[in-house]
């Protein structure tokens, strides 16, 4: 027998995990496990392409989205070593055709810079990943911005504008292609011959998988996506690259050899708070293990890198489907080969619908603003945000806090009927009940228009309804928008339903006389943009 039992045990109970992947013509994911930089699994389940009746295996390539900005950040870092970058300098500094703001790159390597993401930027303009892009327009959408969510290195929102702004100054330094220079100066010395960088959508690579939607129950179907990617989200990459690029954080060989250092380093918002996001990679914690590591996101494309650092452990779950979930298997598969290892704390007591019930509803903090509708849904507590649903855990302090995601929000019952809510960065909001709601305001009807991302918004009232026609840099017409009040001063509008359902709540701002002058909207990863009324 080539394999140990328990390395053979470990694999079979990893097979469970995935064994509904396996079932004919269903798209999968591939899972491996190294210890000690011994590769203790590495195996794929269900197909690549659906198609072609093509299987997943170790050297399947896949989009890792997100993973990506270790990488992009880790290229920073090299020329920050050679002189050629200050992380202390703004980023006008290196590409002038910003517009310039007091952020640095340092603040933008750990997602404290307050950019709005420029993914955000363009939907407001009803654009979206399934529709045409081109490079230039996606830097556009960054030009274009004057708004900062909030002051720079006070709170922690994820922006994929820093990763795609940290790229394009990589290229400009090294006057080389972002994926020529990671290629030359990171995958080709470690080995990692199946990553490489692909941002445009329709580039030929061999090995790709497929990216799927839906399920097994109502059938799958192939993801859409037509963005370019760049150092936010373009590498494509395997199970095996992955674990080579692991090794190095434990053997490192790049210079400087202080990288993965670099990227792990702490450092404190404003106020001593506490940032988990370090430089392109998300530190957190495995029942009292610390972790390193990051997600990835992509129509059909779904990753997880996940690092344990004490215990010499890492897990890669890459998917081509976009309803499975790799955080919570890598994290089921690392638990699985941590078994017996006497730091490890027990499991946390599941939340229990006796403790949700009582609480289940829609919560609402107009001076935020931000609202949440917390309900019990397939044996878990589920909140959903901004369109957005995710599960809730216990954490040891008690708070029900996010499983997981690239934002911070944790709630615990407060006096008189009101929800404490830990938004971050010491920021705990009384959230209240939200009882009937206000009618839409009728006075709202109008044109309103953001400089800061190019869309223009038609409010327009039929009978008692409101429909909102949106228009922006990329696109023109569309299917409408939908408005529901709120209170007297919000309202929440509602974009048609896509690859992500999104919503937004819009503050209404009054002058003196009582009449809306414009519209301050707050989405998952912009806050309080002013869309000003113009008819």
């Amino acid at each position: 027998m080539s394999k140990s039992i328990g390395t053979l045990t470990l694999e079979r109970r990893v097979d469970a995990l995935f064994s509904r992947y396996t079932a004919a013509g269903s798209p999968g994911a591939v899972a491996a496990v190294m210890r000690g930089g011994t590769v203790e699994l590495c195996k794929g389940y269900g197909l690549a392409s659906i198609e072609l009746g093509v299987p997943i295996g170790p050297a399947t390539r896949f989009r890792i989205a997100s993973v990506s900005k270790q990488f992009t950040v880790t290229a920073a870092l090299m020329l920050a070593a050679e002189g050629k970058l200050e992380l202390a300098d703004p980023p006008h500094e290196y590409l002038p055709e910003l517009v310039p703001l007091p952020v640095t790159i340092d603040q933008m390597m750990r997602n404290c810079s307050g950019l709005p993401d420029f993914l955000e930027l363009l939907r407001l303009g009803g654009h979206g990943l399934d529709k045409p892009a081109r490079p230039a327009d996606l830097l556009a959408a960054c030009l274009r911005n004057r708004h900062l969510n909030f002051a720079p290195g006070s709170r922690f929102l994820y922006s994929n504008t820093n990763f795609l702004l940290l790229g394009l100054i990589v290229e400009k330094l090294a006057k080389k292609k972002l994926g020529a220079f990671l290629a030359e100066r990171i995958f080709e010395p470690l080995g990692m011959t199946g990553t490489t960088l692909a941002p445009e959508i329709d580039t030929v690579i061999p090995g790709l998988a497929s990216g799927y939607l839906g399920d097994a129950t109502s059938g799958f179907r192939r993801a859409a996506h037509a963005y370019p990617q760049g150092g936010e989200g373009g590498l494509v990459s395997t199970v095996e690259d992955l674990l080579i690029w692991s090794r190095h954080f434990d053997q490192p060989t790049l210079e400087p050899r202080t990288l993965p250092t670099q990227l792990a380093a702490t450092a404190p918002l404003t106020g001593g708070h506490a940032n988990k996001y370090r430089r392109g990679v998300q530190a957190d914690e495995l029942r009292g293990l610390a972790t390193i590591g990051h997600g990835g996101l992509w129509p059909g494309f779904r990753t997880e890198f996940l690092r344990v650092p004490e215990a010499g452990l890492t897990v890669v779950v890459i998917a081509n489907l976009g309803s499975i979930d790799p955080w919570r298997q890598a994290r089921a598969i690392a638990a699985l080969a941590l078994e017996g290892n006497k730091k490890m704390k027990p499991l946390a007591a599941s939340i229990t619908a006796d403790e949700i019930k009582p609480i289940a509803g829609a919560w609402f903090n107009a001076d935020e603003p931000s609202l949440f509708d917390l309900a019990w849904r397939n044996g878990e507590a589920v909140v959903t945000q901004n369109g957005i649903p995710f599960v809730l855990g216990r954490r040891a302090d008690g708070w029900f806090a996010a499983e997981r995601g690239s934002f911070e929000f944790a709630l615990k019952p407060g006096r008189a009927g009101t929800l404490r809510v830990d938004l971050g960065a010491g920021r705990i909001l009384a959230f209240r009940k939200l009882g009937r709601r206000k009618p839409v305001p009728a006075a709202i009807a109008g044109t309103y228009v953001s400089p800061d991302s190019g869309a223009t918004w038609h409010v327009r009232r039929g009978g008692a309804d409101y429909t909102m026609g949106v228009s922006g840099p990329l696109i023109a017409g569309g299917p409408a928008w939908s408005l529901a009040g709120i209170d007297a001063d919000t309202v929440e509008v509602v974009s048609p339903a896509g690859w992500i359902t999104a919503t937004q709540l819009a503050h209404l701002e009054h002058d003196r006389a009582g009449r809306i002058v414009a519209l301050q909207i707050s989405t998952g990863r912009i806050k309080r943009m002013r869309f000003e009324r113009s008819g």
